[in-house]
């Protein structure tokens, strides 16, 4: 059993992590936006890009266990690196290629995603801040000291004996 379906496996992973990636992308730009619409329709397009990569995962991981049987390797122990020093010069080459090129994506992806949980962590401060300008609590509102509140609150505004 060749390597060849694993290397196909990685390739179509590496594929779906770059819409991963795009769509990573537009999410930025819709929160950048601030139009809540577009962020949802942002995520419920990045949820279908999931299962696909799920699916895709699945597909690479049953290819190596297969690759690795078919072999007589341990299964629990499978890595690329051990893959590497058993396959033929030309599917060694591919195979190196095309986890570098999966690596560097998820880097990519991982980093953009930060991006976007920075932008949306600092939307939020920008929101509770404007809250709380609009609406201040009523120990902002009260001014002068604790004893003088306390004073003022046990009379009444509105004379009874009159």
């Amino acid at each position: 059993m060749s390597a060849n379906i694993i290397i196909q496996s990685i390739s179509k992973l590496t594929e779906v992590h770059r819409e991963l990636l795009k769509t990573a992308k537009e999410k930025t730009e819709a929160i950048k936006s601030g139009i809540p619409d577009e962020l949802q329709a942002v995520l419920l397009a990045e949820r279908k890009i999931i299962k696909k990569a799920e699916q895709a995962e699945s597909e690479r991981q049953e290819a190596a266990e297969s690759w690795f049987k078919h072999n007589k390797l341990p299964v629990n122990d499978m890595s690329v690196s051990k893959m590497l020093g058993l396959l033929r010069e030309k599917e060694k080459h591919a195979l190196a290629v095309g986890t570098e090129e999966l690596t560097e994506v998820i880097a990519e992806l991982r980093q953009q995603e930060r991006l976007n949980q920075d932008l949306i962590r600092q939307s939020m401060e920008f929101v509770q801040l404007s809250l709380e300008l609009v609406n201040p609590s009523m120990k902002k509102m009260n001014y002068g000291s604790q004893k003088q509140q306390q004073t003022t609150t046990n009379h009444s505004l509105f004379d009874s004996q009159a």
